[in-house]
C-alpha cells in the first residue's frame, strides 16, 4: 500500500486535465502539522512559477478536477496554492482491513507490475581481512549492508550477497611463513590461529626482526602467486580458520553473510590480467615509468592535471584498482546485475568513483547497470575520535559484542530480579546485540557517529530496547486478555485521532522500505519504527482495549490495530537483524 503514490496519481491526472504537462510532478508529502490534512499536493507551486501564472488560481482550477471522493473527507485549498487532503476514516479502515491480511503488511512485491519489475542486485558488503579479526571498523559496513539486503529481499528484488574477503596479497606471505614454522613445531593450526591478533603480531615481529624470515615470506609470496600446491593447501588452511572467525562474528550479529557468499580477492586472480591487456588495447591505460596507468581527464584538479589510477605497479604486481575492475565485469557480466551497491568507509569514495569511471569507459559497467557507492561515516569514541581501547588498540568486534550482552544482561536483572537462566541469556543476547546494531543503524548513514552504552541501552528514546519492550507491552495485551491474535476479525472502526494516526503511519510502511532501498538508508526504517512504538503508546494511554464496558466491536478493532503495530515493529525489527521476545 502506497497511499502518497496513489494520492500522486490521482493529483497529477487533475493537473493534466487542468492544461498543465504531464511530466509535471505533483509534489505530494506527509502534512508535517494535522491542521494541514494528513497529505499535501504542493506541485501547483512549481507549475505556477514555470507558467508565471497566479498559484491559487491554478490549485483552484486542479481541484475542480480531482476528484478524492472515495479516500478523502475533505480536500481544500490553502495559502498561495496548496492542496491539503484528509483522508477519510472509513477508507483507511478498510486498508487496514486489506494490509492486516497480507503477510507482507501490504508492502507490493515487485513484479506486479510492468513499470515495478524486480531487479538482480549484488550487494557488497563486511569485507573483512581473512588476515586479521574482524573488529569495529567492519561493524557498519556489516549491518547496515545486511538491512539493506533484507529490505530489498523483503520487496521482492533478487539479491546476490559479495562478501569480499580480502585473502590475498603479500602481508599472506609473513602469514603463511609463521604458520609453516608453527605446523613444523607440531602445533595444530587451529591453535595456532585461534587469536588471529596475536598471530598476526607474532608475525609481523618476526618480518621486522628476524635475520632471513622476510626473505622467507617474499618467497612464500611467489609460491603463492605463482600456484605451489604445498602453499595452497597452507593457505587454505588459514583461510578456512579465518572464515571461520568471521562466520562467528555474523551468527552473533544475526546477519544473513553465509560462507557460500564470499567472493574473495583471490577469486578476480585469473582474470587480472586479461583486465590489464584489454585497457591497454583500448587505449583506456597507458604505461608511464614502468606502471600501467589510467589518467582521469573527468576529475582532474583545479590546474586541469587527471586524476592518477594505477591498475599494474611498475614490478608487474596488482593493486585494489585491477582487483575491483574485475569485479565490475563479473557483477555485470557472470551475476547479470541491474544494480551494484558497495558499502565501505568514506575513505574510500575517491577509489570507487576512479572505479566506476574507467568501467564505463572499458565496458564493464554497462550502461543500464546502476552502480552505487554507499559510504559511512566513522563509529566515534566519548573524545570525539575514532573508536579505540584505552590503550589506543582496535576494539576486537567480538569482544564489544559479548560486553553489549554482559551489561543487558546486568541491566535486566536489575529490572526483572525473577529472570535466570536460559531465558535471561535469551533476552540478554537480543537486546545486547539489538542495542548495539539499532544505535549504529538508526544513524545517518554518512555520518561520524558517538558510541555510548548507557545511549544505546537505554529503555527510553529512540533504542533497540524501547522498540524491543513496545513489542513485548503488546504481546502482555493479548496474554491478559486471553486471545489469540489470529482469531481476531479485521474490522477496523477508526474513530479517535489517535487511531487515525496509527492507520496512517502502518500504511505508510511501503513508502518507507522504498526509501531506504533508494538511498541505502536503514536509518528512515528506524525512523519510522520509533514513530510508529510512541505512537503506540499514545494511543495506549488514550484509547482503552480491555476495560469493562468497553463495546464488543470497538474491543476488536483496538486488539486488531495492536496485532497489526506488533506485526509491522516484528517485521521492521527482523529487516534491521533485530530480534523481539514475548515476554521482556
Amino acid at each position: 500500500m502506497n497511499i502518497k503514490q496513489l494520492l500522486s496519481e490521482k493529483v497529477l491526472s487533475a493537473m493534466v486535465a487542468a492544461g498543465l504537462p504531464e511530466d509535471t510532478n505533483p509534489a505530494v508529502s506527509i502534512s508535517n502539522r494535522a491542521n494541514f490534512g494528513d497529505y499535501q499536493a504542493n506541485g501547483v507551486m512549481g507549475a505556477a512559477k514555470k507558467l508565471k501564472t497566479n498559484p491559487r488560481e491554478l490549485a483552484s482550477k486542479v481541484l475542480e478536477h480531482l476528484d478524492l471522493s472515495d479516500i478523502a473527507s475533505k480536500v481544500e485549498l490553502a495559502g498561495p496554492g496548496f492542496i491539503n487532503i484528509h483522508l477519510s476514516q472509513t477508507w483507511l479502515a478498510e486498508q487496514l482491513s486489506s494490509i492486516a491480511a497480507d503477510t507482507k503488511l501490504g508492502v507490493a512485491q515487485r513484479g506486479q507490475s510492468s513499470d515495478d519489475q524486480a531487479q538482480n542486485v549484488v550487494v557488497d558488503y563486511s569485507a573483512p581481512n581473512l588476515a586479521k579479526e574482524m573488529h569495529v571498523g567492519h561493524l557498519r559496513s556489516t549491518i547496515i549492508g545486511d538491512a539493506v539486503v533484507r529490505a530489498l529481499e523483503f520487496r521482492g528484488d533478487t539479491v546476490i550477497r559479495q562478501n569480499h574477503m580480502g585473502d590475498w596479497g603479500t602481508q599472506f606471505g609473513m602469514l603463511l611463513a609463521h604458520l609453516s614454522d608453527k605446523l613444523q613445531a607440531n602445533e595444530v593450526a587451529e591453535t595456532a590461529l585461534a587469536d588471529l591478533e596475536n598471530f598476526y603480531r607474532e608475525a609481523k615481529v618476526r618480518f621486522d626482526d628476524e635475520e632471513g624470515f622476510a626473505d622467507r615470506a617474499r618467497e612464500f609470496v611467489v609460491k603463492l602467486q605463482s600456484g605451489d600446491s604445498e602453499c595452497g593447501t597452507l593457505w587454505q588452511q588459514f583461510i578456512d580458520i579465518s572464515i571461520a572467525h568471521s562466520e562467528e562474528i555474523y551468527e552473533k550479529l544475526n546477519v544473513t553473510l553465509t560462507r557460500d557468499d564470499i567472493m574473495g580477492e583471490s577469486a578476480y586472480n585469473p582474470d587480472l590480467p586479461k583486465v590489464i591487456d584489454e585497457l591497454m588495447a583500448k587505449h583506456i591505460a597507458v604505461e608511464d615509468q614502468g606502471a600501467k596507468v589510467v589518467f582521469i581527464d573527468e576529475m582532474a584538479n583545479k590546474d586541469g592535471e587527471p586524476s592518477v589510477f594505477i591498475v599494474q605497479k611498475s614490478g608487474g604486481g596488482y593493486l585494489y584498482a585491477t582487483t575491483d575492475l574485475s569485479a565490475c565485469r563479473y557483477r555485470s557480466g557472470e551475476l547479470n546485475a541491474d544494480r551494484i551497491i558497495i558499502f565501505t568507509d568514506a575513505r574510500q569514495a575517491l577509489h570507487f568513483k576512479q572505479v566506476e569511471i574507467v568501467a564505463r569507459k572499458a565496458g564493464f559497467l554497462p550502461e543500464h547497470v546502476s552502480y552505487h557507492h554507499c559510504p559511512f561515516g566513522m563509529m566515534m569514541g566519548d573524545d570525539g575520535k575514532p573508536f579505540k581501547t584505552r590503550t589506543g588498540g582496535t576494539i576486537k568486534l567480538a569482544e564489544l559484542l559479548d560486553e553489549a550482552v554482559v551489561r543487558a544482561k546486568a541491566l535486566i536483572q536489575e529490572k526483572n530480579p525473577d529472570y535466570s537462566g536460559e531465558k535471561l541469556d535469551e533476552i540478554a543476547r537480543k537486546v545486547g546485540i539489538g542495542a548495539v546494531k539499532f544505535a549504529d543503524l538508526s544513524k545517518n548513514r554518512t555520518s561520524d557517529y558517538i558510541f555510548n552504552w548507557q545511549t544505546m541501552l537505554s529503555f527510553e528514546g529512540a533504542t533497540a530496547p524501547y522498540l524491543q519492550y513496545a513489542y513485548s507491552r503488546i504481546q502482555s495485551i493479548f496474554t491478559k486478555a486471553d486471545v489469540d491474535q489470529t482469531s481476531l476479525t479485521n474490522d477496523f472502526a477508526i474513530v479517535e485521532p489517535q487511531e487515525k494516526a496509527l492507520a496512517l503511519k502502518l500504511l505508510q510502511l511501503e513508502d518507507v522500505i522504498d526509501a531506504v532501498i533508494s538511498e541505502c538508508t536503514p536509518n528512515l526504517l528506524c525512523n519510522y519504527l520509533y514513530e510508529l512504538a510512541s505512537l503506540y503508546m499514545s494511543f495506549y494511554e488514550a484509547c482503552p482495549i480491555l476495560k469493562e464496558g468497553i463495546d464488543a466491536q470497538v474491543k476488536n478493532s483496538r486488539l486488531a490495530l495492536c496485532a497489526q503495530i506488533s506485526k509491522t515493529l516484528k517485521q521492521g525489527l527482523d529487516i534491521l537483524g533485530i530480534d523481539v521476545m514475548e515476554r521482556m
